[in-house]
């Protein structure tokens, strides 16, 4: 009998023992720096790039997946008899999802289908954990792929970045910007639009403290309206304020689970380390 197998990338931030015992596959982003080139969470971790962030004073590159990477992980499903659907990071930041796009066209139609998620780490995670619920359900491709295009506008991402650093090394920022930031101990906070698009929400100026406490509050006031299966709580080298987190929201909203998981290589190339995340999807209708 023909199965759904369900792919994500390396972005999808998910314990790999998760991935592993729900037959996840993954598929590799890359970090580059300068001629040397890794696979996130494969030949690189998040404190292993750190370390070199430390050493050579850049910040890496990262890269999507190529269409014959997409081809290489789908071909052995695809051979079994099975179908595919991909989960991808947001179209609007990465060429990831047209690359799986044109692989997905090199096999017969049906064989795989893409699902832009508009979002980024563990909001692509909610979508997973949805579709897995679906497959044990028995439903149809067609009606995974309704659910999930539906359920992704209803996903809440939202993370304070600890510093401007990475933003400015990376070429997201200014030099005065950063300097400024630095001097006031600003911290931007980021939401995901629902075109899947990255914008500063507002900025916080202070203690670390204050941007935890403010995710919460933020979190909290919409207690009532978050689907209760999971909440994430997603941190880059904040381990004591996602801990913290986890508490509050496990004693103060219905949530089954309250799951911490560690951005991979690509978010903390972009974000840097003690940033934190909370992530949740609204209830459906």
């Amino acid at each position: 009998m023909t199965s759904i197998r369900m792919f994500v990338d390396s972005t999808c931030d998910l314990p790999k023992t998760w991935l592993q015992e729900n037959q996840i596959g993954v598929v590799p982003l890359y970090v580059n720096f300068n001629d040397e080139v890794y696979r996130d969470g494969i030949d690189i971790t998040p404190a292993e790039l750190y370390e070199k962030v430390k050493q050579t004073g850049q910040t890496p590159k990262t890269s999507a997946p190529s269409p014959a990477d997409f081809i290489q992980a789908f071909q052995p499903v695809i051979d079994n008899g099975d179908t595919i659907i991909y989960i991808s990071l947001s179209s609007a930041l990465s060429s990831t999802y047209a690359n799986a796009h044109l692989a997905a066209n090199t096999f017969p139609a049906g064989a795989v289908t893409i699902v832009d998620s508009l979002n980024l780490s563990s909001s692509i995670g909610l979508l997973v954990m949805k579709a897995v619920q679906a497959i044990h359900q028995q439903q149809s491709v067609t009606e995974i792929v309704q659910l999930l295009e539906y359920m992704r506008s209803q996903i809440e991402t939202e993370f304070a970045i600890d510093s401007l650093e990475y933003l400015y090394k990376g070429g997201r920022c200014s030099g005065m910007q950063n300097l400024i930031g630095s001097l006031l101990k600003i911290r931007p906070v980021i939401q995901v639009t629902t075109q899947g698009t990255l914008v500063p929400a507002y900025k916080i100026r202070g203690k670390r403290e204050k941007a935890v406490e403010q995710l919460l509050r933020n979190t909290l006031a919409h207690r009532h309206a978050i689907d209760q299966d999971v909440i994430f709580v997603v941190h880059s080298f904040a381990e004591a304020e996602a801990r913290h987190m986890q508490a509050v929201l496990r004693e103060q909203t219905d949530a089954r689970q309250v799951m911490i998981t560690e951005a991979g290589c690509v978010i903390s190339s972009h974000c840097g380390p003690q940033t934190i995340a909370i992530m949740y999807a609204r209830k459906m209708d």
